[in-house]
Order: C-alpha cells, then structure tokens, then sequence
C-alpha cells in the first residue's frame, strides 16, 4: 500500500489492544478510507456494511431502503432469516444478536463505511447507534467498531464534537489527507507508469493527491492523453465527478457548489461580506454551516492576510480538482474531444499553470519549510497584497512565510519548462516587492527571497536577487 504507514500502524495497534475501540476515519471523497480498511483487515471483518448514496438510484438512500439494505448486509453475512428492522434501534439489535451469535472470543471488527448516509432526515438513527454503542459495544472487549464517512463536518459534530450520548466516546480518530507529489509518484510507478516529475505536478494541479482519480490513468498514455480521457472525451469518467462530489457530501449541494464557484473566481480569496452580498445570500445559520463544511471537507482554506486584523479573513478554494473543474468544465459545456492535447502550448493553458503551481505549492508547505531547514520553526503563512500609496507602487506577493525565528521568507512561485531567467525589468520589481516588505514587518525581523521553481535558476548578473531557490525535486520530499 502507498503511503498511510502511520495509519496503519495505529490502526494495528487499535486492533490488538484488547479493548472495544470505537473508531472514526474520514476525509475527502475518494481519499482511500475504505480501500485503507478493505487491505489492512483483509478477512479480518465480522461485519461490514456501506450506507446507500442519496444520489444513488430511484428514490435516493431514505429510510426505509438504507434499513433494508442493513438487513440484506446481515443476511449476506450469516444471520438468520428474520423480520426486517422499521428502526434503527431493531436494526442495531439484529447486529448484537448477529455478534454474539458468531463470537467465539477473537477480536470482532465491525466496519460501517460511510456512516453520514445512514443519518437521513428524522430516522432517528443518532439516538440508535448511541444506544447501540453505550448500552452493548462499549462493555464487550473484543469488539472494534471502524466508521468511515466523507461527510467531514457530520463526522466532526456528530462523532467528534458530540455534545449528546456520544460524547468522548471515540477511542481514535484519523483524517486521511490526499497523496503528496512524492505519494502520488509512488502511486504512480506502482501502476507502471513513470512520468517525469514536471508531468507529475501537472497531473497534480488538476487532480490534486486523489489516489482514486489517478487508478483511471492508462500506462501507454501521456499526461495530456489521459487527461483528455477522463474529462474530454464522450464518455469521460470524471466529467460529472464535481457534481457528485458535492451531492454525496453535502445535503444542499447547489448552495455549495455556487460559493464554491464564486471562490474559484479570485485566487486572494474574498471576505464573507464580499460572498454573501456578490451571491446575494443571507447571514445565518445555512451560511455558516456550509462554510464551516467547505472548510471541513478541505475544499477551501480561511486565512488572514499579511498584515491584517482578524475582522479581514479571508475564504478562498484550494481543491486543485475543485478549482480545475470551475475553470475548464463549466455548466454546459460541451465534450471537447482532444482539448487538452490540442491546446497544450497556448496560452490559457500557460498562464493556467503558473497559478496552478502557486496552488500545488501552497499544498506543500512542510516539504517547501524542509527544504528551507526550518521545519522546526513555528512559522504562518500567506499571501499578501500592498495595495500600494503615494510614494510606493502596490504590489503582490504570492506566499510569505513569517517564521518565529525573527525571519520572513518572500516566496516566489514560478513554473517553466526550463530554467528560470531574472532579467533586469524583474530584478527591478523584486527589489521593489522587497523594499515594500521590510517596510512593514518588525525592526526585529529580516527578508528573505525565495524561488521556488521546476529547474532552477539560470546564473546571471541579476539571478543574485534570490538568496534561496527550490526545485521540484524540493516539493516531492517526503
């Protein structure tokens, strides 16, 4: 398996404890949560069961049809034929019978994949796996109980934040982030395929560290090639992924998927003044949980500027994949076979992949403060625009990391398919951007200009602006 060497060590370590464990594992749609499970307890599961995607068939996942697929799961695994469950509560009660029927003293996993679903609208199902978990599970030695769910914000404030009778009942908790460049390598050779790290960040700016989207690629194909099959072709496999994405995450995804759109329109983010009156939205409760959902599901990031107060946070979309659909498969539009091996070198693309990289860049700040040899410092960091005066221009810095040690790094981000040139004109404006920071931070604190860029830079008598450059090789350190 690829990467998660940390979760599967303590998942082994959960599963010998001889104790109940109650368990929760989530993340992104497509993460790998339940391929994580399926190979490291491969027969090893008592019971398993996956609850019915909404947007799955006729009728979506109500109540009725998630109860009967639960008793069809019991069935399929062993128990007797019986009465159907009308209630979660019976449900949950054919499961410890059907547990304790079948225990014979070894450890007892349970894995319920995708338990956000199962909680439809007044089916009482909270209340049920409370009991289920509090009244019998807790008290049985031998039992494990793994749930997963992509739902982040149902499995933070339903499970992890449970004021009710599920409070500080999880034994554990993992949240499974997407693949690094490095994982994403690994993935990728492992499936015979060896792609050049510069086609592999590509491949990155579109569909981010999503393992699943990756295991569609063909080996005989190039990165264009593939991507022209899974998006632009007719039957492209993941042209309608963005909208399934939000429609099996979130209850209203229409009112998600247009903040969400609304953000992938400014790369600095917007305020929350700024996304409700553009959307013409109002302030209250269904805002602020689909914000704080967003920010769950890591489909957005909330940060402060460089210089600024609190009261000026800022939201803006950082999904690559998320931010590459909004860009190139807008509602409507049409299958384009070929588009991307046909506008390779034009110039929507080129000016596409310098902010994109600014993105895989943003996605790789412990690789990028390791290069530096500061990952032992404390450090934030951020954009930040100097919106300029009289006697100074405005200017843009793309990512500034401001370190405990007294030191900022000004980060420069730049993608090229060769070494990067600093000419004079560009000199001049680095200076500038320079000069404009130090005018701004502590008397304690000193400026640092870094380049972080795919093969280098090229040594000339303005290339001296720089006192520290990254390459990709940096950004796929492990």
């Amino acid at each position: 398996m690829v990467g998660r060497s940390r979760e599967i060590q303590e998942l082994n370590r959960l599963y010998d404890s001889g104790k109940a464990e109650f368990v929760a594992i989530y993340g992104r749609r497509r993460i790998g949560k339940t391929y994580l499970v399926d190979q490291l307890f491969k027969n090893r599961i008592s019971f398993r069961h996956s609850g019915i995607s909404p947007v799955d068939g006729e009728g979506g996942g109500g109540l009725v049809r998630q109860l009967d697929h639960f008793y069809l799961s019991l069935r399929l695994q062993g128990m007797k034929k019986g009465r159907k469950p009308s209630s979660w509560l019976e449900a949950f009660y054919l499961l410890e019978k059907h547990l304790q029927d079948r225990d014979d003293g070894t450890r007892q996993l349970v894995f319920i994949d995708e338990l956000p679903w199962l909680d439809t609208p007044k089916s009482g199902f909270i209340p049920a796996f409370e009991a289920f978990w509090n009244t019998w599970g807790c008290h049985r030695d031998n039992l494990m109980v793994i749930v997963c769910g992509s739902a982040n914000s149902w499995i933070v404030d339903k499970l992890i934040n449970n004021h009710g009778g599920l409070y500080n009942r999880l034994t554990y908790e993992i949240k499974l982030f997407p693949f690094t460049l490095s994982e994403c390598e690994e993935y990728l050779e492992s499936m015979g395929i060896g792609y050049s790290r510069y086609d592999i960040v590509q491949c990155y700016m579109i569909l981010g560290g999503v393992p699943y989207y990756y295991s569609f690629f063909r080996p005989d194909y190039s990165v264009a090639q593939n991507i022209d099959l899974l998006f632009f072709s007719r039957q492209a496999k993941l042209r309608d992924e963005y909208g399934r994405l939000f429609m099996s995450v979130f209850r209203n995804p229409e009112y998600m998927m247009r903040i969400a759109s609304f953000l992938s329109g400014k790369r600095t983010g917007f305020t929350r003044g700024e996304i409700l009156g553009a959307l013409e939205l109002k302030e209250g409760s269904v805002f602020m949980d689909a914000m704080k959902g967003l920010l769950a599901g890591d489909f957005i990031e909330k940060y402060v500027p460089f210089g600024e107060s609190c009261k000026d946070v800022r939201y803006r979309l950082l999904d690559p994949f998320c931010l590459f659909c909004n860009r190139f498969l807008g509602e409507g539009r049409e299958a384009d076979e070929g588009y991307w091996q046909r506008n390779l070198n034009s110039q929507v693309l080129n000016v596409w992949r310098g902010y994109a990289f600014e993105d895989v860049c943003f996605n790789h700040i412990p690789q990028i403060k390791k290069a530096l040899e500061i990952g032992g410092v404390s450090s934030c960091q951020s954009g930040w625009i100097h919106r300029g005066n009289k006697e100074r221009q405005g200017s843009q810095i793309d990512l500034l990391i401001e370190r405990d040690d007294h030191v900022v790094n000004m980060c420069e981000m730049k993608f090229y398919n060769k070494e990067f040139v600093v000419d004079k004109q560009y000199y001049s404006v680095m200076l500038e951007r320079a000069d404009s920071l130090v005018s701004v931070i502590p008397r304690t604190h000193s400026v640092r200009t870094t380049l972080i860029t795919t093969f280098g830079l090229k040594k000339n008598e303005y290339s001296g602006v720089f006192s520290k450059v990254l390459t990709l090789d940096d950004l796929f350190r492990k």
